[in-house]
């Protein structure tokens, strides 16, 4: 595909696409990004988080060299560091790699590490949303994994989105949590060890907690905060 010019013609390259990918299964998306930018120019971002597996499952099944992008933020749980290695053996995941932020970004801003107690928001920028800046910046497209039946401003997500000038494709927009679990007992896919101790959305440990009965798979994100959003699905990348 040759590189869209500007913001408008990739807002119109998504919309078409997403008509054309609404109702396609999450293999059928992923192809189609696949044939429509190439592999040197598709990234998939991951968390190797609670769900994680069954994305990389597909993306595997479709190919194993697409470029997977996993943000090293410095506070993942030791548990999500061992479960990306095992994922990454058992997939046979060929492209993974482990974006960290930058030294001086980290020495600058967040001396003392506390940063994600006096303002989430600016840690999550500096140890999340400037590293996947830096990290798509060879790519035309990116995967991820954002589901609607998460909620909150994943409820109504297309199945292809513009990202600034990059296309922006969630392949299991559509699926449920009953899919979701379908897939991990097809494939029979490890789940993440934190799972069996009630943490059912995991992201960096200062800001997860567990999820308590009734509540929203999200709802042990930043809580008690308004926040419920990294930030890297609310700025554009590009």
């Amino acid at each position: 595909m040759e590189p869209i010019a500007d913001e408008a013609g990739t807002a119109k390259k998504a919309e078409a696409l997403d008509e054309a990918l609404r109702h396609a299964a999450p293999s059928e998306v992923i192809e189609g990004a696949l044939r429509m930018v190439g592999r040197e120019r598709l990234a998939l971002v991951s968390s190797f988080g609670t769900e994680a597996a069954a994305l990389l499952k597909a993306m595997a099944d479709v190919d194993p060299e697409i470029p997977v992008i996993f943000l090293d933020t410095g506070w993942q749980f030791e548990e999500t560091l061992a479960y990306r290695d095992r994922l990454i053996a058992l997939l046979g995941l060929r492209d993974v790699r482990s974006i960290r932020p930058l030294d001086e970004a980290l020495q600058r801003e967040d001396g003392n590490r506390d940063l994600w107690f006096s303002d989430p928001d600016a840690c999550c920028r500096i140890r999340k949303v400037e590293p996947l800046r830096r990290a798509l910046a060879p790519f035309g497209a990116w995967i991820n994994g954002r589901k609607r039946f998460q909620g909150g401003l994943r409820a109504a997500i297309p199945v292809v989105e513009a990202d600034g000038l990059r296309l922006k494709f969630n392949p299991f927009a559509n699926v449920t949590s009953a899919d979701i679990k379908a897939i991990y007992a097809q494939a029979q896919l490890p789940p993440h060890p934190l799972v069996t101790s009630g943490f059912l959305s995991v992201g960096c440990m200062p800001c997860t907690s567990r999820t308590l009965p009734g509540e929203d798979v999200r709802d042990g994100r930043w809580r008690g905060q308004a926040k419920t959003e990294c930030g890297i699905h609310t700025v554009k990348t590009s």
